[in-house]
């Protein structure tokens, strides 16, 4: 178990000499531990050996692509992973996030920027907000705060980080309706974005927290705006 005040590590996987070198001095410029992989087998066995705290992953990989290697890690356990993707390759974004990426940036991209991402995402990750002992009730659903931890009948929900920041969001605030563009800003921290994203986590959470995901009770559409939590318990 890694302590707080140890280096976050990150493992960067990228086929290209020259993006790995450049995101490893920026990275390690910012205080992180850096392992790189060029090829999809050498990512998940580092995955395994040195169990970093995050991984930047490219799509576009040699040999294990990078999607099966965002599902492998998703499979092991809740990591984030923020992907890398060519410009036009939306249909490959949207896979990614369904698999269970937490976060994307479009090549070419800001090595800066891609800094303050892998940052935003490591802290709504470890860092639990005000009054994280309490825990969000709604009927049979639980989130706990502190722990980063839902279940919904008791049973435990496997929510990446960016679906926990999401779902709490929603129990924080029942019955309101809010966009695309302030559930990207509220849950994500971006002024500007893809609207995808908050479409493909809402199909998600409802796979996971509604009995019928086509018919759900409690993320429901508003046409024309986005969407509404509507508590069990209102």
């Amino acid at each position: 178990m890694k302590h707080e005040a140890e280096a976050r590590r990150v493992l960067v996987v990228d086929d290209d000499h020259a993006v790995r070198d450049v995101l490893r001095r920026y990275l390690e410029r910012s205080g992180y531990e850096v392992d790189l992989a060029e090829d999809g087998e050498t990512a998940l066995r580092l995955f395994a050996e040195r169990e970093p705290d995050l991984v930047v992953l490219d799509l576009m990989l040699p040999g294990v692509g990078g999607l099966e290697v965002c599902r492998r890690v998703r499979d092991r356990g809740q990591v984030p992973v923020v992907m890398l993707t060519a410009q036009g390759e939306e249909s490959d974004r949207v896979l990614g996030l369904e698999i269970g990426a937490d976060d994307y940036v479009v090549k070419p991209f800001s090595p800066r920027e891609l800094v303050l991402r892998v940052g935003s995402v490591l802290r709504r990750s470890r860092t639990a907000p005000a009054g994280a002992r309490e825990s969000l009730v709604d009927g049979a659903l639980r989130l706990e705060l502190e722990a980063r931890r839902g279940t919904l009948n008791g049973v435990e929900l496997a929510l990446t980080g960016r679906e926990f920041d999401l779902l709490a969001f929603l129990l924080r605030n029942p019955g309101r309706a809010f966009t695309r563009p302030e559930l990207l800003e509220a849950v994500w921290g971006w002024n500007f974005g893809d609207h995808s994203t908050v479409t493909v986590h809402m199909r998600r959470l409802r796979e996971k927290i509604e009995p019928d995901p086509a018919r759900p009770d409690r993320i429901s559409t508003v046409w024309g705006v986005g969407y509404r939590y509507d508590a069990e318990d209102s």
